[in-house]
């Protein structure tokens, strides 16, 4: 409960259909520290028929580009965002052999160590204003690509989850 006097009032324009979407991978692999590949996606707007936030084919680049930089084949341990699951997206997962993919329990956030990395950097929003998405895409890329210069964050992200993901 806020004090005494008058509301704080927040004027909010009909812009709510613009959002900055993002999707990231904790990687890891043996004698590297963690690393973190991630791709921001903003949609200014609305186009009848046209997917919001990321589609299919975008985490299918996604996960290119990270079986590119990190030169081995990839084990995902993925979630059950929609996106994920769809037919599309399993003939995508076949067509890439090097891929191999795990699925985690129905609603299990505390299992997925990306989830700490949105609520790490929703937090260090949480104070910002900006006043248009351009300013609000940049700031989230500049947090993200902070993120991997702290190793032990991520690892502390991996290490909560309680999985012991670990490479030999």
């Amino acid at each position: 409960m806020g004090p005494p006097g008058p509301h704080t009032v927040v004027r909010v324009t009909a812009q709510g259909t613009k959002r900055v979407s993002m999707a990231a991978l904790i990687c890891i692999k043996a004698g590297h520290r963690p690393r973190l590949i991630y791709r921001v996606h903003l949609d200014r707007g609305p186009a009848k028929g046209r997917r919001k936030g990321f589609t299919e084919t975008d985490y299918a680049r996604l996960l290119d580009a990270a079986h590119q930089q990190l030169g081995s084949p990839i084990v995902l341990v993925w979630d059950n965002l929609n996106t994920h699951i769809s037919r599309t997206m399993h003939e995508l997962i076949a067509a890439r052999l090097w891929l191999t993919v795990y699925q985690l329990p129905p609603y299990a956030p505390e299992l997925n160590p990306i989830e700490g990395v949105w609520s790490h950097l929703k937090r260090s929003l949480a104070d910002l204003t900006k006043h248009s998405l351009d300013q609000l895409t940049a700031l989230v890329k500049t947090r993200l690509k902070r993120m991997p210069y702290r190793p032990r964050l991520i690892e502390g992200l991996i290490t909560k989850t309680g999985l012991g993901l670990q490479v030999p």
